[in-house]
């Protein structure tokens, strides 16, 4: 049981859970796929959610319907750039900056693991850098170590070799917000909590060893570390 694991390094996804970026990724996709009279909706986000670009991209237009009609590379170009403009404006997740410090504060190793690509990296932390030295490293989604994105467990597994005291797949936390970085985390063989948005279908959910509704509920004792 999760309950009874003594964790000793900490995981986080970026993207919904440390920052409140998602409201920026749906506004900017509507923004290009509304040229062509479509709608970008939950039911499609849900589905791109945790995914890399490329590939979130290639499930968005055969949702959609998109191929052979729009240009999916200058429609990626042109969204990156748009995003990375408002990226500066991402707010911080409740409880995530609480827990951030917690940690760091009690010596607890802590590393971002996220899908997203460095340049959208520098962009989504350009007024948190403090926060973000707190972690040992970040990993982000194009990486040249990484073969394979999310769900795969590659990330988690190369975030994880990268402490300076790897530990073994039942020592590591990951907190996750999307359904593939769940799935990432659980075929890495790591302890997973899921903080889901309360948009994302109920079909969805039940696959972490816990879900919460926020950081702020979270209880680090229960995994035997230190509590607040």
């Amino acid at each position: 049981m999760a309950e009874k694991t003594k964790i000793t390094h900490v995981l986080f996804d970026m993207d919904g859970l440390i920052l409140d970026t998602e409201s920026i990724y749906s506004i900017t996709t509507q923004e290009q796929v509304g040229k062509y009279g479509k709608q970008f909706t939950w039911e499609v986000k849900e589905k791109l959610m945790g995914c890399g670009e490329r590939e979130g991209w290639t499930i968005l237009f055969e949702e959609l319907g998109l191929n052979g009609v729009a240009d999916m590379e200058q429609m990626m170009v042109d969204t990156r750039q748009r995003r990375e403009e408002m990226f500066q404006t991402c707010k911080l997740m409740p409880g995530a900056e609480r827990l951030i410090r917690h940690l760091h504060s009690h010596n607890v190793p802590i590393c971002v693991a996220t899908s997203s690509r460095a340049s959208s990296f520098e962009a989504k932390t350009t007024y948190h850098k403090e926060l973000f030295s707190l972690f040992h490293h970040c990993v982000k989604g194009d990486d040249p170590a990484l073969k394979r994105a999310k769900p795969s467990p590659d990330i988690f597994l190369l975030a994880a070799s990268l402490f300076s005291d790897p530990p073994a797949p039942e020592k590591c936390l990951v907190f996750e917000d999307a359904p593939r970085g769940v799935e990432a985390a659980l075929a890495a063989k790591m302890t997973c909590i899921m903080v889901p948005d309360a948009h994302l279908s109920k079909s969805l959910l039940g696959h972490a060893h816990v879900e919460l509704k926020s950081l702020e509920d979270f209880d680090p004792t229960v995994y035997g570390l230190p509590g607040f």
